[in-house]
Parts: structure tokens; sequence; C-alpha cells
């Protein structure tokens, strides 16, 4: 799938590239990142290649980077229409005031005008709520949101790294008044990560929110460049993050051998089969040089053997919360004996085998 054959965002009308770019390391004000220029050229080189879908948000390198992304296509109409520009709020920039950041009306409207101006543009096409607030009202969140749409400042509304209990909250506060909805669920997705096909993949699917996965290479654990003999250096993190457990390495091990019997680095693998995950709309890229870029926007030529995929699929599964799991194995309860969509149950031997024995 080429970079220019866009894809609805969940139940709207807003066409984006099917790999979004992310610009949480545009800048250097957190002492690492990429620097304005090659910032810049990334922008550009993914535009020319027919993308047009920038994910950013208000606190990333202290405001840094959606500025960038203002001086260089927000303040010129003629490239900034034709971009969906994605940023969010929520995040805090201002020590001590506690409605610097959350969910609370005088946050949003306030961290909105912000980012319009380090953006410089009149809208924003997907206004992200970056966190869940727990000492905001759902409702609060949703009316504001609402409010800012129908004022023009904002087109869309998304939400990222909520529980799927909040998002159904919120979506059903939206249907229920005829607010704005939620169309876009933005969640931490990988190889590494999925812990979310229990409840946020099936919940997204099922009230029409397209999911934009970010970290789809686990921080880097995914592109190869850590394997069982090349271990990041001792003492260079402490984060799990960073250090590979032993699941990752047994991901890594199949990842690798998948990506070399198809002639694709590991980077590409992981990314296509996130992006091949069902509910995934547009995964979000963040490369910090143009070689980074351009392997991984070559991800959607990968084509994944189902034998590789499955292979990669085992190795990464995780366990469910409760009920997951039971719910899965009662299958046989609920089907016994028939095929439903496909899948087969055996007959459950505690049930009646015939008329005789049914009370």
């Amino acid at each position: 799938m080429p970079l220019d054959h866009y894809v609805t965002l969940g139940r709207s009308g807003l066409k984006v590239s099917p790999l979004c770019l992310g610009a949480m390391t545009f800048g250097l004000d957190w002492g690492w990142g990429t620097d304005i220029a090659d910032a810049q050229k990334i922008i550009d080189a993914y535009i020319e290649k027919g993308g047009n879908f920038i994910d950013t948000a208000n606190i990333y390198t202290k405001g840094h980077a959606e500025k960038i992304i203002g001086d260089h296509v927000g303040r010129d109409p003629a490239r900034r229409d034709r971009l969906v520009i994605a940023t969010k709020c929520t995040g805090n920039l201002f020590p001590g005031d506690p409605n610097g950041g959350g969910g609370g009306r005088k946050s949003l409207v306030a961290a909105v005008d912000e980012s319009l101006r380090r953006l410089q543009t009149g809208y924003i096409d997907l206004l992200w709520a970056h966190f869940w607030d727990q000492n905001s009202p759902i409702d609060e969140l949703m009316r504001t949101a609402d409010d800012l749409v129908r004022a023009g400042k904002v087109r869309y509304f998304g939400l990222s790294d909520h529980p799927a209990w909040v998002c159904a909250s919120a979506q059903y506060e939206a249907r229920l008044h005829n607010w704005s909805p939620v169309i876009a669920l933005q969640i931490e997705y990988s190889l590494r990560q999925r812990t979310v096909e229990g409840e946020l993949m099936p919940m997204a699917r099922e009230l029409g929110m397209g999911v934009t996965p970010w970290s789809p290479l686990a921080g880097g654990v995914l592109t190869g460049k850590y394997t069982r003999n090349s271990r990041p250096e001792e003492g260079r993190s402490t984060s799990s993050w960073i250090n590979p457990s032993d699941r990752d390495y047994r991901i890594i091990d199949v990842l690798v051998d998948a990506a070399a019997k198809i002639g694709a680095t590991p980077a590409q693998v992981a990314l296509k089969w996130v992006q091949d995950r069902p509910g995934v709309t547009s995964t979000i890229i963040g490369a910090r040089t143009m070689k980074q870029l351009e392997d991984n926007l070559a991800a959607l030529d990968v084509e994944i053997p189902d034998d590789l995929r499955a292979d990669l699929d085992e190795v990464s599964a995780q366990p469910q919360a409760f009920p997951h799991d039971f719910i899965n194995n009662v299958k046989t309860v609920v089907q016994n004996g028939t095929t439903i969509n496909g899948e087969h149950r055996d007959v459950w031997e505690l049930a009646p085998q015939n008329d005789a024995e049914r009370h």
C-alpha cells in the first residue's frame, strides 16, 4: 500500500495516510531528538511521498515541536490545508498551575489557543486528549471538545491513552447529547505490547474509533539493533522500555528470522505487522533521521506470508485480563458443535447428547 493510498479515520470522513509522521522528536529541547533543519527535511520528504498526517502534542520538546511544524508548514496556507495536523492537550507546561493541564474546560480551551499560536494555523484537524485526567468529568471533556469543534478551532476529536471504559463512556456522552464523537484512539501497540487487544481494540472497532498505534517499534527494541548477541550497553537505562526481557528476545529472534526470509528489515516487518492488525488505521512512525524515515515508509511494501505472521502472532501472544481467556475457553459451551463466522467448536461433552438426555 503506497503512502498516498489514504484511509478514512474511524467513523468519519477524514482521510489520512496509512503511516502517520510523529513529531515527538522534533527539537533538541529535551536533550535529544532532531534539530530544526533535519526535522524540516523529514517533513518535506514525508509530504513529497504523499503523506498527509502529522501528529504532535503541546508538551513535545516543551512546545517546540509544534512551533517547528508551524514555522515550516503551518504559516503556509497552501501547504497547511493539504495536511491533517493532529496535536494533543491535557499535558501541563506550567509548573505549579493545577489548571495548566488536564481535561477541564479552562485547561482545554487555553491549550488549544496556545497550540494554534505555535502551529500558526486557524484550526487543528484532530485534537487528542493526551492522557486520562481522573480529576475531570468525562462529560466536561466531551462538551468542551464539542464547543471547540463548533467554534471552528478543532475539526475532529480523539482520545489517547485512556482506559476502554472511559472511551466508551465518552462516546456515549457524545451520542446522548449529539456532541462531536470520538473518531480515533491513540494507544501503544506493537509485537511487544498486545494487552490492548483485550479491551481497547474491540471497543474501538465497535464504537467507530480508528486506531493510530504509537511506538510500534517499542522504543527501538523491535528494530533489530538489540539481539541476544548485541544487547544494550550496561547502564544505558534501567528502564524495561530500553532493556529487553526474555520474552522480548524471543520475539526479536522470530522477527529477525522473518525479516531475513522476506528480504526486509526487522523494523519494516514489525511496522507492517501492526499496520495489518484489525482496527488499525494509521500507524505513527517516529523517525529521527532521514534514513529511519525511508526505512519505515518502505514497510508499506512488505508482505508478510501467513506462516511467518502466525509465528509472530504465537511468539508475541500475551494473556489478557479476565474475562477474556475465560470467554474464549467457554466458546464450546456457547457454540456446542457448530461453526459460526468460520470458527468451529466441538460438541460440548457435558451437554445432552440426545433428546432423551434433555430434561
